[in-house]
């Protein structure tokens, strides 16, 4: 990921994502289609930021990923910056490390010069897949699925699933 900030340029890498594959997804903002402002910008087709703020102080940075009045969307949940990672292994510390807030909500980063994706670097890296974080309100089924994806070297740095679930 790409932040341009006036001649600031930040650049990580992204080492931790949940999945919201569309509106079966109990988890989802647009579970059963539901659509409100809030969540319009996971309609929008792939590309899109869908920004929205939890506890009324994180930022939470989520990539739209389907067709066009489809909702789905992947959350970025860690980067890796090259600094100390504790600055961006959350949502909301990551927004803030990125200077990203709702002044972002619709960006297109596909054609935008603010905030944008490039291909990492290269090498095999080990990817894990586990339950997402703090769903257990979609219920077990939902909290369960292994829609988390993480690199495996930050396994220790990431968050630890705190479901009654498991």
């Amino acid at each position: 990921i790409v932040r341009q900030k006036g001649r600031l340029k930040q650049r990580a890498t992204i080492v931790e994502v949940e999945i919201y594959p569309g509106p079966h997804d109990r988890a989802s903002h647009a579970f059963e289609r539901k659509r409100t402002p809030r969540n319009e910008a996971e309609y929008m087709i792939g590309g899109h930021v869908y920004i929205y703020l939890v506890y009324g102080m994180y930022w939470q940075l989520n990539i739209s990923t389907g067709v066009q009045g489809y909702p789905s969307c992947v959350l970025i949940r860690a980067l890796d910056s090259g600094n100390d990672i504790r600055e961006t292994n959350g949502p909301g510390k990551l927004c803030r490390w990125l200077g990203i807030d709702k002044s972002h909500y619709g960006l297109d980063v596909t054609t935008s010069t603010d905030l944008w994706f490039e291909k990492g670097r290269q090498g095999r890296r080990s990817i894990c897949a586990g339950p997402r974080i703090g769903i257990d309100y979609a219920g077990k089924e939902w909290a369960l699925k292994p829609l988390r994806l993480y690199v495996k070297e930050y396994e220790n740095y990431l968050p630890t699933v705190n479901s009654k679930f498991l």
